[in-house]
């Protein structure tokens, strides 16, 4: 088959959207599929183009798949102008250029959000002949409403809604990474083809049986984007709550929009027990969360279909996971005794459950082999990817 891959975002980009695709791009090519996979320039969450890139457009091969990078108006800001002219510099530079280098793939894959890449997604199949597979990672503009970006009532989440019905009416597939993001699409949009394409973590690169790193402090980790959803103001309380009662060690690692306000923070708190690092290449994030008692997966606030992929990387790592968050996620962990469970904004109950953890490494053992054991049988995402691909083979020679 050829198929092709439309995101923003991508390799050499550090993230879990990021390793997500790639991962699934490279066992596609594997299979021995004709990948390609039309993404930005690189600059995300640095808000610049990384060194090496640039200009309109860049060839490179990576893992066996052929991958396009074209312009786009790199930003780290929130704010709503320069935000969308992020999100809209990227749907035009990929329409052009994808009419003009990407052949003819039998599937065009398009990764949400951003929303506004269907249309791209749209044109693109309409002038290529593909299948549009339209994947949905984040359910917008629910998630935009959650964290406070858009009101209901506005025009903006009107328009957004029907962009959105758009999106899923014109894709010959509708894929979601989580069951209730399928529900909610299923529900609202009766008829509607859909796929369950769970998200996973590559449980070979994780080696359960090594011990944390030594020392005398319990490692508590959170390794991702420090970005408004995840809520890191949460762990600057716990750290202060907890400082004056030792034994824990707070490690953040990571870039964002966030980053430098959570800093400063914790310095005009004068927190002893909280380290701020960079960002990891991808091959170091494994090392990183098995290095650790604890790790931490937080989201400021509950929000539609979330399930963030740093608490599969904590199951494969054998940790035991302290999770912020209510909904799938929240179920996940319950289900396989992973972990335990904290509502967004209780602080207090995010001390108890770290102190728990910390005073019983007993109980960080039996949540962690759980972990390991579930991210083995049910998480792979070699196994979720060869089952997909199964499906897409099917479907082609039908």
């Amino acid at each position: 088959m050829k198929i092709a891959l439309l995101t923003q975002y991508f390799p050499p980009e550090i993230g879990a959207a990021q390793r997500r695709l790639s991962g699934l791009a490279a066992r596609m090519a594997a299979r021995g599929h004709d990948v390609t996979v039309l993404t930005a320039m690189p600059s995300y969450p640095l808000g610049r183009i990384y060194p090496g890139y640039g200009g309109l457009v860049r060839r490179e091969e990576r893992d066996g798949v052929h991958v396009i990078h074209t312009l786009i108006y790199p930003t780290q800001k929130a704010d709503y102008l320069r935000r969308l002219t992020n999100y809209f510099s990227f749907v035009a530079s990929s329409l052009v250029a994808g009419a003009a280098l990407l052949g003819r793939p039998d599937y065009l894959i398009v990764e949400s959000p951003p929303l506004f890449l269907g249309v791209t997604g749209h044109l693109l199949a309409r002038l290529k002949g593909s299948r549009t597979i339209f994947n949905v990672s984040d359910l917008w503009p629910e998630s935009a409403v959650s964290l406070g970006k858009l009101r209901r009532e506005s025009t903006a989440y009107r328009l957004s809604e029907k962009l959105e019905e758009f999106c899923y009416r014109r894709a010959w597939l509708v894929t979601g990474q989580a069951k209730s993001i399928l529900a909610s699409i299923e529900s609202r949009f009766p008829g509607i083809r859909t796929y369950f394409l769970s998200n996973g973590v590559e449980t070979r690169l994780y080696d359960a049986s090594a011990p944390p790193a030594p020392g005398g402090d319990c490692v508590v980790l959170y390794a991702g984007l420090h970005g408004l959803a995840q809520g890191l103001d949460q762990v600057i309380d716990a750290a202060d709550a907890i400082r004056d009662r030792g034994g824990c060690r707070f490690v953040l690692i990571g870039d964002g929009p966030e980053k430098e306000a959570l800093c400063a923070r914790a310095r005009a708190l004068g927190l002893p027990n909280i380290t701020f690092r960079d960002s990891l290449p991808s091959r170091d994030v494994p090392a990183a969360v098995a290095a650790a008692d604890i790790v931490l997966v937080t989201l400021k606030v509950y929000i539609p279909g979330a399930v963030p992929s740093k608490l599969y990387e904590a199951m494969a790592a054998g940790r035991p996971v302290v999770l912020v968050a209510d909904g799938e996620a929240a179920e996940i962990v319950r289900a396989y005794n992973a972990g335990l469970v904290v509502r967004p904004g209780d602080t207090a109950g995010l001390v108890r459950a770290v102190c728990t953890l910390r005073d019983r490494p007993d109980l960080r053992r039996d949540m962690g082999a759980n972990g390991r054991k579930a991210a083995e049988e049910s998480f792979d995402s070699a196994r979720i990817a060869d089952r997909y691909v199964d499906f897409l083979e099917e479907q082609s020679r039908r």
